[in-house]
């Protein structure tokens, strides 16, 4: 494992681990985890020639099959290493797209990954590659010197990605009629977002009482979940569980996932579950909010931060953590495996979506269910009376919620 050391802001102990995690997701056993400070980054090797005799010899030593590069390399960097250290390569991007390509279980999962590979693929294309320089003949009656192997790889890579975004364009299409029916029977959107392992679908599980995929595992959660929830005053919200994001997420990937992540582009508030007990905590917070710039969520959309694995910490952090926690309006510190502050999290949360709610003053013919169900379902009625054949509610909702009952 080599993780390159340009990232200056992390631990490099916390970023070996890391990557050592993410190759133990595909079942690659970490045979010796190394750390090298690249200066000047080779154009052929990035690594210099007696750091790359030091790992050869590592290599044979370990009798490994494969080393994995904490960095972007580029396909000429990645056939040289090869050729010098005569077992397989891959960068943090390759790997990343193998945990993607192994975990994905849905169809629309599957096409997201196929294509972020194509694309990944595309450019591992060169024609240092012999094997596809040969040309095949020409076609017709024309002749001609036909085309290289190199071509056609390249020609049958772009007409697949073409077909599969097709494809993925409709799954957006869906995507959207789904949100715009939401939309109109407005329930409001929590999206759970925050860096890989940080503990969210620990959490969706706590609110929603289901069973998704929860393991300390990176990349355990890559399709979206949504499930129904109740909070304090909000008698119906839906709730999102999303792919964990990761430092230098591929391009590739953003791109892919965008169908995925527009359920969280246009959630009504994002709770960023963090792992208050890493030691890059603030760097992972800083990865997560530069993916959310790159998928386009606005600075306007409302945040909470849940600082999770407060079970984690040692007395004197856990202690700094709540008092931390306490001083600021858009924090709680929680243990989503204990349920400790899952409660206030929720009473928080729904504080946050009805900061715009109003109160107001309804009066119903004392018959009518329907009209007193919508008021319960739509807003927080704090007091009812009955006056003979007239109800009077003094129910807080959101104005537009207000405006659609005296359309009703």
């Amino acid at each position: 494992m080599l993780p390159d050391q340009g990232n200056a802001s992390r631990d490099a102990d916390a970023r070996l681990a890391e990557t050592a995690g993410l190759a133990a997701a595909i079942g690659v056993e970490v045979a010796e985890k190394i750390a090298y400070r690249v200066r000047q980054p080779k154009p052929a090797t990035l690594i210099g020639s007696g750091q790359i005799e030091q790992l050869a010899a590592q290599v044979r030593m370990e009798d490994a099959q494969l080393v994995v590069f904490d960095a972007s390399l580029t396909p000429v960097q990645q056939r040289n290493l090869e050729t010098a250290l005569e077992c397989k390569v891959i960068d943090r991007t390759g790997l990343i797209l193998e945990i993607f390509g192994e975990r994905a279980a849905t169809a629309e999962g599957r096409l997201q990954v196929e294509l972020a590979h194509l694309d990944y693929q595309a450019g591992r294309l060169v024609r240092s590659w012999t094997h596809l320089e040969r040309q095949r003949g020409g076609f017709g009656f024309l002749g001609g010197p036909g085309e290289t192997q190199i071509e056609a790889d390249r020609r049958l890579i772009r007409d697949r990605m073409a077909r599969l975004r097709k494809e993925l364009d409709q799954v957006s299409r869906t995507r959207g009629l789904h949100r715009d029916r939401r939309q109109r029977a407005p329930w409001p959107v929590i999206a759970l977002v925050g860096y890989t392992n940080a503990g969210k679908s620990t959490l969706f599980n706590r609110l929603t009482g289901a069973d998704v995929m929860a393991e300390n595992l990176l990349f355990a959660t890559l399709d979206p979940t949504l499930r129904q929830i109740q909070l304090p005053g909000i008698d119906k919200a839906i709730l999102s569980d999303t792919v964990g994001f990761v430092s230098e997420l591929p391009t590739q990937l953003v791109a892919a996932f965008k169908a995925t992540l527009e359920e969280v582009v246009s959630a009504d508030l994002l709770i960023h579950v963090r792992d208050i007990a890493h030691p890059d905590t603030e760097a992972q917070r800083a990865d997560v909010e530069q993916v959310l710039r790159e998928i386009g969520v606005a600075d306007t959309t409302p945040r909470f931060e849940a600082w999770n694995k407060i079970d984690l910490l040692d007395d004197e952090e856990r202690e700094d953590a709540l008092a931390e926690a306490a001083r600021r309006d858009d924090v709680v510190a929680i243990s989503a495996m204990s349920g400790e502050g899952v409660e206030e999290l929720k009473r928080e949360v729904a504080a946050k979506l009805t900061a715009g709610h109003r109160r107001y003053s309804v009066t119903l013919d004392a018959a009518d269910g329907a009209g007193a169900a919508w008021l319960h379902q739509h807003g927080e009625v704090l007091g009812q009376e009955v006056d003979g054949d007239r109800a009077s509610y003094d129910v807080r909702m959101a104005p537009r919620d207000y405006e659609r009952f005296q359309q009703r």
